[in-house]
Formats: C-alpha cells, sequence, structure tokens
C-alpha cells in the first residue's frame, strides 16, 4: 500500500462512545500496545499530502468533549481510505482506544467524518482520477447571521405568548451554520448528508406573530434542545429513467452536479424537510437569500408535518415530465406540538401531501397545486371552547388533545418569469387549512394569501444583485379565532384577548453581492395587526443579513 494512505479509524464501544484517529493500515488480527498515544506528527505523516490534514488533526486534539484515557481495549471498526488505490476495506479489529468522545453530539460526528475525509480527500485534482464516483463530496457550505431590530410599538395589553420588545427582545443576532455533502452511490443513486448548527435567538423568543419575521429562528422549541451542530438531513435519493433524455443539473447545498432524466420516477428516503419536495417557488423559498418572513417562505396554511426545526422522517415519490410533476410525501409528526421528538406511530400519526406541478406555457409559467392531510394527537378548539364553558375556565386546546384528529388545507403556488433568464420575475400563494384542529409544527395561520416580486440588479450596472418586494395577508378559522379572543393561548400566539382582523405583512429587502461568496441583504417588515389583533401594533422591524457561502 502507498505511503500516502489515509486511514480514519472509528471507534465505538458498547456505550455508543465514538472515538478516532488516524494512522497506519490495520491488518484485521492488528493491535496496538498500551503506550503512550501516538504524537500528532506521527500520526500527521500517513496522509501529510491532504490538503488540510493537519489543521483538522489539531482540531480533533482541542475538541472540548475529547478525553484521553490509556490501556483500554475495544472491539472497533477500521474504515481505511487508500489516497492512491481507492476504499481498501472495512475491517473489525482489536486495538486501545485512543480519542473519545462523550459529547452528545457523537453521532451527527460520526456521520460527519464519514463523509468528510473523503470529501476531503476531493480537494487534491490528482484524486479525481484515482477515487470512486461515489466518494462523498463537498456541495457547499454556509454561515449567515440576521440581525433584527424592532422599535417599541402601541402594545396596551400582553398575554402569555405575545409579540414582545420588553427585556432586549426587540434586537436581536441569529446565526446557522451549515456544511452539506451528497454520494453518487451508483448511476441512479444518491446519498445526502447536512449538518447545521443555529446560535442565538429572534425577536420575542420566536413568539408573537402568524408571520414570524424571521425563518431561521427555532420556534420557540424545547428548553432543552441546545445550540450545538445538529443532524439537519440524512437521505437517499433514487431515480429511475423513464426516458434517455437528460439535463445537466450543477452543483448546490443538496444537489449533486448530475445529467438527469428529463422524465422519472424520483424516490427519496429518510430525514429532510418536507418543503425540500413541495411548495417550491424560485422567488420567494429561502430565508438566508430572499425573503425572511414565514409567509414568504412556503404556504403559511400548510401545517407541515416536521420538528422544531423543520425536519422530519419520511418518503416522497415523484413522477417527474418536462411539463409537470406529481409528488407524494408522507412525513412523522412530533409527539408535542412544535415538539423535537418525533411520533413512531406512524398508522395514526403522519402528514400526507400531494402536489401537482404545471408548466403549461413556454413563458416558464409554473403553477402547484398542494393538498395535505395531517395526523396526530392534536387539541379541537370547539372542544375547548365547551370544556371553558361548562366549567367557567379558559379555554385549553392542549388540555383536550386526543390521538387520531386530522387537520387537512390546500394551497396554490404560482411563479412567473419576466426577464433576465428569469431572475427578474412574480409570485404568489394562497393557501387554506380547515382551522379546527391546533396547529402542530409550523405556525399559527389558517388562511394565506401572499404576492410579491424579485428585480434583477441587471438593470443598475449590479448583475448579481436582487431586490425583492412582497404582501401577504394571513387569516384565522372562526373556532380559531374565538379560541383567542377567550384568553386561549396557541403554539406561537396568544394575547390573553383579541380583537380580531387580518395580519398584513409587507417585506422588502436588497440583496447586494460582494465578491463570489459574500452577501449583504439590508431588509425591512411592516406588519399590521400582529399575531391578527387589531389592539396592537403596527410594527416595524429592521434587519441585516449577512451570508458567507460555497
Amino acid at each position: 500500500m502507498p505511503s500516502t494512505t489515509l486511514i480514519l479509524i472509528i471507534r465505538i464501544n458498547g456505550a455508543n462512545e465514538v472515538s478516532l484517529d488516524f494512522g497506519p493500515p490495520l491488518s484485521p488480527d492488528s493491535s496496538v500496545s498500551s503506550g503512550p498515544p501516538l504524537g500528532l506528527a506521527e500520526r500527521e505523516k500517513p496522509f501529510a499530502a491532504l490538503p488540510a490534514a493537519s489543521a483538522f488533526n489539531q482540531s480533533l486534539e482541542g475538541h472540548p468533549g475529547q478525553k484521553w484515557q490509556g490501556n483500554q481495549r475495544s472491539k472497533v471498526h477500521a474504515l481505511q481510505y487508500g489516497w492512491n488505490g481507492g476504499w481498501m476495506a472495512h475491517k473489525q479489529c482489536t486495538t486501545r482506544r485512543i480519542a473519545i468522545f462523550t459529547s452528545p453530539f457523537k453521532k451527527v460526528v460520526l456521520a460527519f467524518l464519514i463523509f468528510l475525509v473523503p470529501a476531503l480527500a476531493m480537494a487534491t485534482p490528482d484524486a479525481f482520477v484515482t477515487l470512486p464516483s461515489w466518494t462523498p463530496k463537498l456541495l457547499g457550505a454556509q454561515a449567515t447571521g440576521i440581525y433584527q431590530y424592532m422599535p417599541t410599538f402601541n402594545s396596551p395589553y400582553e398575554g402569555a405568548k405575545s409579540l414582545s420588545y420588553d427585556n432586549g427582545m426587540g434586537r436581536q443576532l441569529t446565526q446557522t451554520y451549515g456544511i452539506y455533502f451528497g454520494s453518487q452511490v451508483t448511476r441512479d443513486l444518491q446519498a445526502y448528508l447536512d449538518v447545521e448548527m443555529f446560535r442565538g435567538d429572534g425577536i420575542s423568543e420566536g413568539l408573537g406573530l402568524g408571520g414570524y419575521v424571521n425563518g431561521d429562528v427555532i420556534r420557540a422549541g424545547p428548553a432543552n434542545l441546545g445550540q450545538g451542530p445538529y443532524l439537519a438531513r440524512l437521505y437517499l435519493r433514487y431515480l429511475i429513467p423513464l426516458s434517455e433524455e437528460t439535463e445537466v443539473v450543477e452543483r448546490g447545498m443538496d444537489q449533486l452536479p448530475f445529467h438527469e432524466p428529463r422524465s422519472m420516477i424520483e424516490i427519496k428516503a429518510g430525514k429532510m424537510a418536507p418543503t425540500d419536495n413541495m411548495d417550491w417557488n424560485r422567488y420567494a423559498n429561502n430565508q438566508r437569500t430572499q425573503f425572511m418572513n414565514y409567509a414568504f417562505l412556503f404556504n403559511t396554511a400548510w401545517d407541515y408535518a416536521s420538528d422544531t426545526r423543520g425536519y422530519s422522517y419520511g418518503i416522497s415519490v415523484a413522477l417527474v415530465q418536462p411539463s409537470w410533476r406529481l409528488a407524494w410525501g408522507s412525513y412523522m409528526t412530533p409527539v408535542t406540538s412544535n415538539g423535537y421528538y418525533m411520533d413512531k406511530q406512524i398508522y395514526r400519526a403522519r402528514g400526507d401531501n400531494i402536489e401537482l406541478t404545471l408548466r403549461p406555457t413556454e413563458f416558464g409559467t409554473v403553477v402547484s397545486f398542494l393538498a395535505y392531510l395531517n395526523w396526530g394527537r392534536m387539541g379541537d378548539y370547539g372542544e375547548a371552547m365547551a370544556l371553558a364553558s361548562a366549567t367557567s375556565t379558559t379555554p385549553d386546546v392542549h388540555a383536550n388533545e386526543k390521538p387520531g384528529r386530522i387537520k387537512y388545507g390546500f394551497g396554490i403556488n404560482l411563479q412567473q418569469p419576466l426577464a433576465d433568464n428569469g431572475e427578474t420575475g412574480v409570485f404568489a400563494r394562497v393557501g387554506w387549512s380547515d382551522g379546527h384542529t391546533s396547529t402542530w409544527s409550523y405556525t399559527e395561520v389558517d388562511q394565506q394569501a401572499s404576492a410579491g416580486f424579485q428585480v434583477s440588479g441587471i438593470h443598475w450596472g449590479r448583475t448579481e444583485d436582487r431586490f425583492g418586494i412582497a404582501y401577504a395577508i394571513d387569516g384565522l378559522s372562526v373556532p380559531h379565532r374565538q379560541y383567542l379572543a377567550a384568553g386561549g393561548i396557541g403554539m406561537l400566539i396568544g394575547d390573553g384577548k383579541l380583537n380580531y382582523a387580518y395580519e398584513q405583512i409587507l417585506e422588502a429587502y436588497y440583496r447586494i453581492q460582494l465578491g463570489k461568496y459574500v452577501q449583504v441583504s439590508p431588509d425591512f417588515q411592516y406588519i399590521w395587526n400582529p399575531a391578527y389583533n387589531r389592539d396592537r401594533g403596527p410594527v416595524q422591524v429592521y434587519g441585516l443579513r449577512l451570508r458567507l457561502y460555497y
């Protein structure tokens, strides 16, 4: 074996503790004496030719969750990767555990490393000649910071989940970091892995609005969720070609560069976001590059099944044709409203979705029709009101949660390119849900309509800049608004009483491209009747977004 062989040794003991090291090739019967751990320089030699190898090893040396323990042996998995020889072996052997990670992120670290090491190898040009096609590739990385300031506004009263600027909650900074990998496992099978991290808090701790102002904010989920790295996506994508005609798909986050069939069946399974597969809109879909408000990311009346971070486990199947696409997806729902842990009883707790997308004209028009049906342990607003009336108490929709309840709804999504190769265009969405059962996953909106446009900066000599402006109206069902008016508290809103009116949102942003990898975006939002309450507001929110990406 060549001297430039890189070997990543991953050890997992009975307590699920993950440890790792780099070193020379191991044989199936090899063992390491109980002497001192290998020094950094010694471990560096076998993979010195790899870019960033030394820095990577140094980062492991200083990991805050790392413990050095001697004179211990355990069964291990040795994952050997030959720099010139390709994939070498997957063996079991007995060797002394050198570094042990006991942090709560061990599973994320393990999956991350399995993808990371081969991806780093791809950074060396010669590797493209020798490495197999399924070698994991680094598809992208990003860091996004969003600062928002909300001045004081008219607020004659507040409830448990009112929009608030008290105690510094009107000034907040959020940070998100992500790294994205993909692997072409076979000709038609792909694997994707994303690791992300969220830091900071949103204005009013993510509460007090139907159309919340920052789509990056984790929506006031469990207090013990933490702000460390987490596994965002880990799924397989399988394509069944239905024609020989293909089109080139460029590299992107969660997109391998590929020649995809124009007609195909696409199957995805694993951990992902339901919004990865439905309700797409090129002008209003990404809080890190476009509008920040919930109202312009997805159909807010679609209570799509997901945890508090927006991800779920599920499967989707799509029949794709050049002029239309029919997609179905079923995803797990959380055990509790806005929760993190998923309900494993999928026979009575899940979200089923179907969407038909049409491209009816040669002018780039795209229109989608979405329908969804959620099953779960939801509360019923009408029952909560009846119980409160009978007992002379404040209604509590969470107290009458029962399994097997349903929520259903519909949505229409339109995008129309106008000029500049589609970079200038308009969009619109309309959404509706029955609104009888409690909000479970996304946000407290039962009726929604939004429209807006994006303009390319090519018209004023800034080719990569973008300007966007949009307006949305959000509403509630009759039982939902009656529940809030009686003092009930919802998943994200609750002023203690309600003088009902439609919540209205206006947002404008300007995205400035600085070089190839940096974007800066000033943003402004104006909100009438926050949380559907005519007695409060209006609200102004000033924002500034910085994004570094690859």
